[in-house]
Formats: C-alpha cells, sequence, structure tokens
C-alpha cells in the first residue's frame, strides 16, 4: 500500500552514513524527527506511543527503552534503558540515547548538520542538539518500543584502541573540543559506559 508521506531517496554513491542523515535531515518537512536504521526494528506503536508521550509533556526530545537482537531476529534477552532525564552533562559522559529510540523536533532545534565521520555520527547529532539548546533535556519513555541488531563485526565491537580513537575524533574533529577536552571526555566515555551496562542494561524476563 503507498502513502504519499513516504518519499524515498537514494545517494548515486557510497556517502557514508553521516553525509547520508545529513540529507535526510535537510530533505526532512515534517516537526518529529526519528531515525530506523536498516539492521534496526521499531514496535509497530512507536512512532505514536512516543509522540503521545512528547505532546503530553511538552518534551522537545525523548528517547525509549530496547531490546537486543542477533543477527539472526534471536532475543538476546537484554532489555536497555537510561536515566529518567538526560541532560547536557550526562550526554557528554556518555551517549545514553539510542539512535533508533531518539525522537526531536526540528521546529525547536532547526536543522542538525554533522561533519562527516565514520563512527558516532549518531552521537554527533545528539550533540548538536545540546549544543544548539545546552538547557534541552531528553526524557526517557519506560517503555520497549525496538529492537537493535547485535551484529559480531559491527563498528560498535571494535577494539579498544579504535573505540578510543573514535571517540576522540568526535569530540576533537567533529564536536571541536581542544585535543586535552577531547581526551578527556573521551575517558569519561570509557567509565561511563561500563556503568550504563551495569546499571541500565538487564535481562529481560
Amino acid at each position: 500500500m503507498s502513502d504519499s508521506r513516504i518519499r524515498f531517496f537514494k545517494n548515486e554513491t557510497n556517502c557514508g552514513a553521516a553525509l547520508t542523515r545529513n540529507r535526510a535531515l535537510r530533505e526532512a518537512q515534517g516537526e518529529w524527527i526519528a531515525f530506523l536504521d536498516s539492521d534496526d526494528l521499531w514496535m509497530p506503536e512507536k512512532i505514536e506511543k512516543q509522540l503521545a508521550f512528547m505532546q503530553q509533556g511538552g518534551y522537545v526530545l525523548s528517547y525509549h527503552e530496547y531490546e537486543k537482537i542477533d543477527e539472526n531476529d534471536h532475543p538476546l534477552h537484554i532489555l536497555v534503558s537510561g536515566p529518567a532525564v538526560v541532560d547536557r552533562r550526562k550526554m557528554y559522559h556518555y551517549d545514553y540515547i539510542g539512535q533508533l529510540t531518539m525522537m526531536y523536533s526540528a521546529e525547536h532545534f532547526g536543522l542538525i548538520q554533522i561533519k562527516d565521520i565514520k563512527k558516532n555520527n549518531d552521537y554527533a547529532i545528539r550533540l548538536q542538539l545540546y549544543n544548539k539548546d545546552p538547557e534541552t533535556k531528553a526524557y526517557l519513555l519506560k517503555e520497549n518500543l525496538a529492537k537493535y541488531r547485535v551484529r559480531k563485526q559491527s563498528i560498535s565491537h571494535d577494539k579498544l584502541r579504535k573505540k578510543l580513537k573514535s571517540h576522540y575524533d568526535l569530540f576533537h574533529f567533529c564536536d571541536e573540543k581542544s585535543g586535552i577536552t577531547a581526551l578527556w571526555l573521551t575517558c569519561w566515555n570509557m567509565w561511563f559506559g561500563i556503568m550504563k551496562k551495569r546499571n541500565f542494561e538487564k535481562v529481560k524476563e
């Protein structure tokens, strides 16, 4: 069944995730922005429930819980949550907001465009939101509305050295922080990443 609200765009060449996200954000015409990468899944009621949550609370940025699945759609029985409220300080400590769970108001934040980085480009989008409005807070909808596919060879499973470099590049090159500040934020991210798994990831019943 066709839907006139859905528009399909295809890059002539492989531009990478960052530039593709930039194009999609330029083409978007609605107020509310949400992301779904090709290997992840939304629950059918995700948009309806999240939009109602935001409109009722008067929020301009929100996220929700999700579960992990493997490459063959088998559940890994892990539910990922996060802090009830994520302010700018917490966002710089760690990226608590899964890309597939985020929704924000383009009317409030305006056009978001990020630099061409191969890794952490989703994190870069959120840093842009907080830099545009430092008082912004992301509110958690405590409901599992998506499934995140964990791939053995995915970028997120890089070795520690590459992970450290990708975070440093994010803060230094993309977010234009000084070298010392970028290194400090990278270290904080590693620590809070450990704490997130401890505090916000649990076995799904």
